[in-house]
């Protein structure tokens, strides 16, 4: 698959066949992982690979936040199904200490979302789905995992075999309205917007 098809066609997947990942597939998503550009290469990411179906399933409960999730009037996290059903959870960690800051804006957080997009394209090109899952329980997924106390949990990626082919994903808003020829409002020509 094309870099470019692989963007314009992958989707947020939650629902899962429910065959297992091979492991070559596995290793190839982690290896794309790898190959994500960081901070100073500093590498801050770090993963947990989960395949235990009991931690899943504890992964799931954990990743509804009624305070989070009660204001917008969701009774579940739409994602808590396909943690604990997915064959895989990647369990994605970063150190802060291992990236760079600038005043108060930790660059930990770029450096784990470049990776994640890698992540999820290399997952889309070999058949897989996954989906990014941002809120949870930080302190019990630490403490489940025996992830130590200054790393930080960034985000939940169930992973596996696309159950049925994906919808298509929202409508995206029109270059005009997110990118600017040189200055802020100023659009860009047409020659740039399809």
């Amino acid at each position: 698959m094309e870099l470019l098809e692989a963007i314009r066609t992958r989707r947020s997947v939650r629902k899962f066949e429910g065959r297992e990942v091979e492991p070559e597939k596995l290793r190839a998503v982690l290896e794309a992982v790898q190959q994500a550009p960081s901070w100073a290469n500093l590498q801050c990411w770090r993963f947990v690979v989960v395949r235990d179906a009991a931690a899943r399933a504890k992964l799931s409960e954990w990743s509804f936040v009624e305070s989070f999730f009660a204001p917008l009037g969701y009774k579940t996290n739409p994602a808590q199904k396909a943690i604990a059903e997915a064959p895989v959870v990647i369990v994605a960690c970063a150190d802060p200490s291992q990236s760079g800051s600038l005043g108060e804006q930790p660059y930990y957080l770029a450096d784990l979302g470049i990776a994640a997009q890698n992540l999820m394209l290399a997952a889309h090109d070999l058949g897989l789905g996954a989906v990014f899952v941002g809120v949870f329980d930080e302190q019990k997924i630490m403490d489940l995992l025996g992830i130590p106390e200054n790393i930080r949990v960034v985000g939940l990626f169930p992973l596996g075999y696309p159950q049925g082919e994906p919808k298509a994903g929202p409508k995206r808003k029109p270059l005009s309205e997110i990118a600017f020829d040189g200055k802020w409002g100023k659009g860009l020509e047409s020659s740039t917007t399809p």
